[in-house]
């Protein structure tokens, strides 16, 4: 640390060096003197630590005063900075990032390295940990900004500050549409086999070639959730290009018979219908189970010099060398792909842990239960649903901890912090998630849809822009891209988007949240009033709630949507005093059929209720439609106790460290 003249202060004691050191690496938050004593004096009792503490800092004001400084706020319970007192080189490339500076935000990166923020020796175990926690905070909220600067920068200041960005982060990866990329869907590759027998090579080489080719810089690869969607329409494959929107398809097919295994692959333009590479491929099922060297060696290499880009290394995969283990695998992504079918998420659940009990140590696999299990609870009628998301997030930790290049179980993790009331952490994980696997478009749409919950539309935006890309025909990517326009005041966007949800067959329930937002209540209220044909199939039944007959479940859908919809106060009121008897009496009070017409209406004590109860992963989804600037539903975030709210769930801690919200740029209580 250095005076404003440019001469050093040095700090003789290593704990005051320390204090200062956290106290400049988040500058707008305070920190609790007893637990800040336990954590440097562990092995003393905690009034001889908060004496000691006291010492410290009163060694460390003097010596500040010496060279005219006083930039510290001690009072019995707190420490913190003046504001602006003081100047570090991370405040200094904070502040060129959200200025827009990007050639002094290139200086700062480099300069920094990769360097470890706050450097020292160890002081014991506990401070360590902390410490270590404190630094992966500060390192995700850079991460953030420069994402953000690197969306508004220009071309050639977007490909310089990317360049000094991996200076520190070396995997850094931010979603920057290129004109000339090139965009892929690889498609099912048809069986033939005269052998029989329990064998999925052909899933096994589609899984391979998606895996790898989403790995390599350039090319866009299309959602494996909209390829099965598409190609069960029986259309001609520039048709499926088009309906995926890619530039080329890989098709092939694998035939087996008693002499050996053969296997065709072609590259397809996707505006022509014609073959730009091919290649044959033949030999015994031992040399196929390890063709993941023959792919990664001959067939990547071969598509990458086609579209004219240079391969990158193959992603480091930890897969199983157990072949049932793999079939079993294979299937079960076959089964948890058909969204919407009654029990396929539960047979796809027994087929992993089938094949985990074969291997346990197969990354991937654990990766695909961590996200079967957090997938079950958020679209499937369940009442234990934060117990799911806590074994989805034992899963993902156990697939780190044999492959920490597993983006999706990071994508895993953070939603399960938003279930305990952490969002700070959960955004934490969904930009290391990002990081990791930033072409993976459930990552993707996750980090999206982590921003948008927070209120961060328009950083957002980019991110849901491009789940939408990757996988055009995911309904729940049309949900959140509508809620993400309707919050930046993109009124027209929103209908498209909310259409083409209605369109793929989804519950149109942000479309009429779109014309209500455009004045068209009359059409917003027969929009709702159509999503009844979907209750208990796509659209699920509250759970622990029987089935209405026809009748019942039409009156209650034309009462809910004359209270969400009509705009008469008087239906709102008594559709608001519905809601509250249905949350004090169903089973489980806190269910998104109840919080979403909560937030749609304004109705800001049951909405803050709601979600000061419980967080869970079918709620948590409504939470982007909060952010909508439009009465009534705005009257939640202008409620006297919103703040208060908002502190209590977390959610002031993520801003803190990420940024303030587009409607909420700085805390109002301090400002």
């Amino acid at each position: 640390m250095e005076t404003s003249r440019g001469e050093p202060i040095a700090l003789a004691n290593r704990r005051a060096n320390m204090v200062l050191a956290v106290l400049c690496l988040e500058p707008g938050n305070r920190i609790d003197r007893e637990a800040l004593a336990r954590l440097l004096w562990p092995d003393r009792f905690i009034p001889q630590a908060k004496g000691s503490l006291r010492q410290c800092l009163l060694d460390l004001k003097r010596k500040l005063s010496e060279h005219g400084i006083d930039c510290l706020v001690i009072s019995r319970s707190e420490i913190a900075l003046v504001p602006k007192s003081l100047q570090s080189d991370l405040m200094a490339l904070e502040t060129a990032l959200s200025s827009a500076d990007p050639e002094s935000a290139i200086d700062r990166l480099l300069a920094i390295g990769n360097r470890p923020l706050v450097q020292g020796p160890s002081l014991n175990p506990e401070f360590d940990e902390w410490i270590t926690m404190r630094r992966e905070h500060v390192d995700a909220r850079v991460r953030a900004a420069l994402s953000e600067a690197i969306r508004i920068s220009s071309k050639a200041a977007r490909e310089r500050l990317l360049e000094a960005a991996r200076a520190r982060f070396p995997s850094f990866r931010t979603f920057n549409r290129i004109p000339d990329q090139a965009t892929i869907a690889v498609l099912p590759f048809p069986q033939i086999d005269s052998v029989g027998g329990n064998f999925f090579l052909a899933d096994g080489i589609v899984d391979e070639l998606s895996t790898r080719l989403a790995g390599i810089q350039g090319i866009a690869l299309a959602g494996r959730t909209s390829v099965a969607a598409v190609t069960e329409k029986n259309q001609t494959l520039t048709e499926i290009a088009s309906d995926l929107n890619v530039s080329h398809l890989i098709e092939g097919e694998v035939r087996r018979d008693e002499h050996g295994i053969e296997v065709r692959i072609a590259l397809i333009s996707g505006q022509s219908g014609t073959e730009v590479w091919s290649d044959t491929l033949t030999g015994t099922i031992e040399d196929f189970f390890e063709s993941r060297k023959m792919i990664g060696a001959n067939v990547i290499a071969a598509i990458c010099r086609a579209l004219g880009l240079t391969a990158s290394p193959a992603p480091s995969r930890r897969m199983t060398r157990d072949r049932e283990a793999y079939a079993l695998y294979l299937q079960a992504r076959a089964m948890i792909q058909k969204i919407g079918v009654e029990g396929a998420f539960a047979k796809g659940i027994a087929f992993l842990e089938q094949a985990l009990e074969i291997d346990p140590e197969f990354a991937e696999c654990w990766t695909a239960l961590a996200n079967a299990q957090i997938m079950t609870a958020a679209i499937t009628p369940s009442l234990e649903r934060v117990a799911q998301s806590t074994q989805a997030a034992r899963c993902a930790e156990r697939a780190l901890a044999l492959d920490p290049g597993q983006g999706h179980a990071f994508s895993i993790l953070g939603i399960h912090e938003w279930t305990q009331f952490n969002p700070a952490r959960g955004l934490e994980m969904a930009f290391e998630a990002y990081a990791r696997d930033p072409n993976d478009a459930d990552v993707c749409s996750r980090l999206g849809s982590c921003l948008l919950y927070l209120g961060k539309a328009r950083e957002a935006l980019p991110y849901i822009e491009a789940a939408v890309d990757r996988d055009p025909v995911y309904g729940r990517n049309y949900a959140m891209l509508t809620s993400a326009y309707l919050s930046v005041g993109k009124i027209d966007e929103a209908l498209g988007a909310g259409q083409r949800m209605a369109d793929l067959g989804t519950p149109a329930i942000w479309l009429a949240l779109a014309q209500f937002v455009a004045g068209d209540k009359e059409t917003a209220v027969e929009t709702h009033f159509g999503v009844r044909s979907f209750m208990g199939s796509i659209f699920m039944r509250p759970p622990g709630v029987p089935p209405m007959d026809d009748a019942a479940r039409d009156a209650y859908f034309a009462f809910a949507a004359q209270g969400i919809y009509s705009g008469k106060e008087t239906d709102r009121a008594v559709y608001c005093q519905m809601l509250d008897g249905l949350h004090s009496s169903m089973p489980d009070p806190y269910d998104s059929t109840i919080a979403f017409p909560a937030i749609a209406m304004g109705h800001s004590e049951l909405t803050m209720k709601i979600y000061s109860g419980c967080i869970h992963p079918s709620n948590m989804f409504i939470l982007m439609s909060l952010w909508i600037d439009h009465d009534p539903i705005n009257r939640t975030i202008r409620h006297p106790s919103f703040m208060d709210f908002a502190e209590r769930i977390g959610m002031v801690e993520a801003w803190d460290r990420f940024g303030w919200p587009d409607l909420i740029p700085v805390d109002p209580r301090t400002a």
